[in-house]
């Protein structure tokens, strides 16, 4: 039985308790040993982001101490787990955990795939789904194919979605375009970000989107703001919360 330490990001944490919750059930109900160190914190992502090294490094640092003991670090986030993964090497590569915790740092699908080999996933969940590929998972993690590199078409988030009996994956126009969330980015150029959300939603709409799902909860608290103030008929889930049984409310 693996044992893993679960990272939850930030806003989840303080904001989406319930995707924290549906992470943890669905990765006990695949035969794992979890673990939540109360100790975490932020990985550091957006003052890397930010241009604040300074204040990422003491938070890089952290995460690689708390999380050493663990088999996985798995995180229902492809921007926080790329993260720790992409980036810690410019900030910690000489701390003596930095290449165990990273190497062994997955995002929750990933680690379905890979590691757990999930190929079917139980329950039924009757509703058109827009799968919202996120950037850092995509071109990063390489959670999914991009439609700019040549090759064969794969994305492992679909691939446990399309397991679940009942559902019906709706096809996009633009299946690996940025929502504009961008951490910072939403705050700094408002405007645009605002734009770039709103083009997303409408192809979701246009393809008939009943729920807009995503491994990261930030690409869809953007959209989710966007979908809430124009009063449109989409819901929005993590993709852990209908992995793990949950239905739109």
């Amino acid at each position: 039985m693996p044992r893993v330490g679960l990272f939850i990001p930030c806003y989840i944490d303080q904001l989406y308790p319930d995707v924290g919750l549906a992470t943890l059930e669905l990765l006990e109900k695949f035969g794992c040993d979890v673990e939540f160190p109360a100790a975490q914190t932020c990985c550091g992502q957006p003052m890397a982001n930010t241009g604040c090294v300074d204040d990422a490094r003491p938070l890089a640092r952290r995460f690689l101490e708390i999380f050493a003991p663990y088999d996985y670090v798995v995180c229902p986030s492809g921007s926080c787990a790329a993260m720790v993964r992409q980036h810690y090497h410019d900030l910690v590569h000489d701390h003596p955990q930095f290449e165990s915790v990273t190497h062994k740092t997955y995002e929750l699908c990933e680690f379905l795939v890979d590691v757990l080999k999930v190929e079917k996933i139980e329950g039924h969940f009757p509703y058109r789904v827009g799968l919202h590929q996120s950037c850092h998972g995509l071109r990063e993690l390489r959670l999914g194919s991009c439609s700019e590199v040549m090759g064969p078409r794969f994305s492992k988030a679909g691939q446990l979605l399309k397991s679940l009996p009942g559902i019906e994956l709706v096809d996009l126009q633009r299946p690996d375009e940025c929502c504009g969330f961008g951490g910072t980015f939403a705050v700094q150029e408002e405007a645009v970000s605002c734009m770039m959300g709103l083009d997303r939603v409408h192809d979701h709409e246009q393809s008939g989107t009943q729920v807009l799902t995503a491994g990261d909860m930030s690409c869809l608290m953007h959209m989710w703001g966007l979908i809430e103030r124009q009063k449109k008929p989409i819901k929005v889930m993590h993709i852990a919360e209908i992995l793990a049984g949950r239905q739109p409310k």
